[in-house]
């Protein structure tokens, strides 16, 4: 018997649409977008060849349409790991519950999330405006360790190697470490992008290893972080949602990946605040491949 879920952990807005999202099952697209500024949605929509609706509900903004032919929409997540919580499991409630009765569907119907953002660079070479695939996405935030099947998706040996190398303070979530979809990163990636390791920060000060008033706790994590390597692979850049996205995406079925451009180096001390630019040419090459 299909499994049918209750009011309470999955909330129908009246109008039928998701709580969070304010979206309806039949404006879903097998391909999203996803980036973390609002306002950035109208920038990739502004590529699009038709635009079918739009939806805005707090920070999560969308816009679908077409472009080049296929069905696409853009949707924005916010800032950390806890709204990629949000938004992952309620597109695949979109995608893969009946609204009308609760149930789960027998066919489960997969999307392709590819994520672009911005990123710090933490080794030297990565240069602003570098292109950063996380191949590899290592998740500080702890939010794929409340489901069940964490350790199926997760790269165990680079975990346990990363915590014994940066002796991992105990009072800190687990780290776990999630593969991109190599299918996505394949079909996206080419000689322009470079294919990386990318840490999901909790926050953008203390938790990146940022001293602004307050001292923090292990003040030499990203030296340890710099100086990691787990066979010839290296950590290259933190942001703060690549690892949910992709290790939810994995435990749900769906192919998801996350691309960055580099907008500060952290090991040189460099950053650009001018990087709408280089930005808007990593939407429309992603937009091509996608």
């Amino acid at each position: 018997m299909s499994r049918i879920i209750p009011p309470s952990e999955l909330i129908i807005n009246p109008d039928g649409s998701v709580f969070h999202l304010h979206l309806l099952p039949e404006q879903l697209t097998d391909r999203v977008i996803l980036v973390g500024d609002p306002g950035r949605v109208v920038m990739v929509a502004s590529f699009f060849d038709t635009r079918t609706f739009e939806v805005s509900s707090r920070e999560f903004h969308t816009i679908g349409g077409t472009y080049k032919g296929k069905p696409i929409m853009c949707l924005s997540h916010g800032i950390g790991p806890d709204n990629i919580d949000i938004v992952v499991t309620e597109l695949d409630a979109l995608a893969n519950i009946d609204f009308q009765t609760r149930e789960v569907r027998e066919n489960t119907r997969s999307l392709t999330l590819v994520r672009i953002g911005t990123s710090g660079a933490l080794q030297p070479e990565l240069t602003i405006g570098t292109p950063v695939i996380a191949e590899k996405a290592i998740g500080f935030d702890g939010v794929l360790n409340y489901y069940a099947g964490r350790n199926s998706v997760a790269d165990l040996d680079f975990e346990h190697a990363l915590c014994d190398h940066t002796g991992w303070n105990p009072l800190w979530a687990k780290p776990y470490v999630v593969d991109a979809d190599p299918t996505l990163v394949e079909q996206i990636g080419r000689d322009d992008m470079v294919r990386g390791n990318t840490i999901s920060a909790v926050g953008f000060y203390g938790p990146q290893g940022r001293e602004v008033r307050l001292h923090l706790a292990n003040p030499d994590l990203n030296a340890r972080i710099e100086a990691f390597r787990h066979g010839d692979r290296r950590i290259t850049n933190y942001e703060m949602e690549s690892a949910p996205l992709q290790g939810l995406a994995r435990l749900m079925g769906h192919r998801a990946m996350t691309v960055c451009s580099i907008i500060a180096n952290r090991y040189n001390n460099t950053a650009n605040p001018q990087y709408k630019n280089s930005i808007a040419d990593l939407v429309r090459t992603v937009l091509d491949r996608i």
